[in-house]
């Protein structure tokens, strides 16, 4: 999970830059590639050729009458949006620098899933968190939402928390230098807790992951009906329940970190049919607040206890 770090780019100030970031798919469709490619960054003019451009966008673009803006990310100095053609199934990502530079550009054919989607858990779940979290993954499409393509993690969402469109301030190698780092995860409804890992190192220097323990810390509680909500990605040590405890909505379960296959401090939630989420369905979470999209500014419940 995460955005990447923005990197300085010198040459990028003599460029000319005459794509602005939200006309990017418009330009694509528009076959404006020598624009384009002009305003890669130079790692993207690196891993791709114009001829290589040219050849992906023709194909792709085929049968395309417009692009409509789906969901836009402002975070560590990079805009990215998304953009879908009107059927839902072609979609592209691309990320701009604060430079104006092009660091990103993703085409992709867009599967989707309108039966799972068309329903959601029979439970209503509140935000597990305290006052304002940026969702940097979540929605109904693999470009919005990477976890879409899976079906264990299919409507799971990633969020941190993010201060004048930063997530961190200070050194970005260290987990106290970002902001969702030790803020408290709550109980999403009542529920029995089922499962607890509570000893998984965050972590350091941020960035490295381990994949060797993709949840890493995790609190996963059993709502009754087959629901059971996920919460991944704690902090080493910071787990307030333990397995067999029953828990109100708003109580403190443990606190956001950066243990497992994480790239820096964030939450990672969802629910599930089953206590094992890489075996169990991921299903579609009926929210108090209204759903989770890549890119939005959400506010969390205001009802925490025990902390």
């Amino acid at each position: 999970m995460g955005a990447p770090q923005q990197t300085e780019n010198t040459e990028a100030k003599d460029k000319g830059r005459t794509v602005q970031p939200e006309d990017t798919a418009a330009a694509l469709l528009a076959g404006r590639y020598q624009e384009l490619y002009g305003q890669f960054s130079s790692a993207m003019q690196e891993a791709v050729s114009y001829e290589q451009l040219k050849e992906l966008a023709d194909s792709f673009t085929e049968g395309v009458e417009a692009f409509e803006p789906v969901s836009r990310l402002v975070l560590n100095g990079l805009d990215t949006r998304v953009w879908t053609d009107s059927s839902g199934s072609k979609g592209v990502m691309a990320a701009h620098d604060a430079e104006g530079d092009i660091a990103g550009l993703q085409v992709l054919h867009l599967s989707s899933y309108p039966e799972t989607d068309g329903q959601t858990t029979a439970n209503t779940y509140a935000y597990p968190f305290e006052g304002e979290w940026l969702v940097v993954w979540g929605g109904h499409n693999e470009l919005s939402n990477y976890h879409y393509a899976y079906e264990s993690q299919r409507y799971a969402a990633d969020l941190v928390k993010a201060v004048d469109g930063y997530s961190y301030k200070g050194d970005p190698q260290l987990n106290e230098s970002y902001y969702a780092f030790g803020e408290p995860v709550l109980a999403p409804a009542d529920g029995t807790v089922v499962h607890v890992t509570n000893d998984i190192a965050d972590n350091e220097p941020v960035g490295v992951m381990n994949k060797a323990e993709p949840a890493g810390n995790v609190v996963v509680i059993d709502h009754g009906g087959g629901e059971y909500s996920i919460l991944a990605h704690l902090q080493q040590g910071s787990a307030a329940v333990q397995a067999g405890d029953q828990v109100k909505r708003g109580e403190l379960i443990g606190r956001c970190g950066n243990s497992g296959n994480s790239s820096e401090p964030h939450l990672h939630l969802q629910v599930s049919s089953g206590a094992d989420f890489a075996q169990a369905r991921s299903l579609n979470i009926a929210w108090e607040e209204g759903g989770l999209l890549h890119g939005q500014t959400v506010t969390g419940t205001s009802e925490s206890k025990d902390h």
